[in-house]
């Protein structure tokens, strides 16, 4: 059964830090016209983000090396650490809707600038939304003495992102919340996020931290 779960935009706190810091300004002092710039971006963005999130509950098996998801079968060595102890796992997809990828367009002929503070405050919303959500989901397992492990999305470690497929034919992304596709691999709305919690008895770590990651440009590394 595939879930769907709609938010308000008041449910989804702002942390303007880590819109900072996906801007390129983590620990820096920002220039005042440039602050006032980034301020009037996350005022727009902030009114026009649609959160919805769709996601299903799926059996974890393991036969030799290979790992079976239920809607997916992967030998990534890093993905079967972060299950590791767990029976289930929760495959989702989230969104902050297409609103923000349009801002982008726009200000993209107008200025830079904006579209690049766009671009970083539509980060942080759709990672505060899977914050959000991932929240809810260790109040709800926890009755059942279940503990979520760290999300752990396509292309982490040597968790292939052609599986991102597999993830959008399982939770019928498009029809659910209108997230598409590309042949590229790419999300449309580009906002968007898929991963993996597992439920397990103990919680766990994320199997690859930061400075083990080969993606050394990603926005998101700390």
């Amino acid at each position: 059964m595939i879930s769907v779960r709609n938010y308000e935009k008041e449910l989804i706190p702002f942390d303007e830090a880590q819109a900072l810091r996906y801007f390129g300004y983590a620990g820096k002092e920002i220039p005042a016209a440039v602050k006032s710039t980034f301020d009037k971006c996350a005022k727009e963005v902030l009114d026009l983000c649609s959160f919805r999130v769709c996601f299903s509950v799926f059996p974890i098996k393991r036969a030799g090396d290979a790992l079976d998801l239920g809607f997916t079968v992967t030998k990534s060595k890093a993905l079967s650490q972060n299950l590791a102890g767990c029976e289930k796992a929760i495959a989702f997809a989230a969104t902050a809707g297409i609103g923000i990828d349009r801002l982008i367009t726009r200000y993209q002929s107008i200025t830079p600038l904006r579209a690049y503070a766009v671009s970083a405050i539509g980060a942080e919303r759709v990672e505060s939304l899977c914050d959000v959500f991932c929240k809810e989901i260790a109040e709800r397992y926890k009755e059942e003495g279940l503990l979520p492990k760290p999300r752990f999305s396509c292309g982490y470690g040597d968790f292939s992102i052609e599986a991102q497929r597999d993830f959008f034919s399982a939770l019928d992304c498009n029809r659910k919340i209108g997230l598409t596709l590309t042949n590229g691999l790419l999300m449309s709305p580009s906002k968007s996020v898929t991963a993996l919690i597992g439920l397990g008895k103990s919680p766990g770590k994320s199997a690859v931290p930061c400075e083990n990651c080969n993606k050394t440009d990603c926005a998101f590394r700390k």
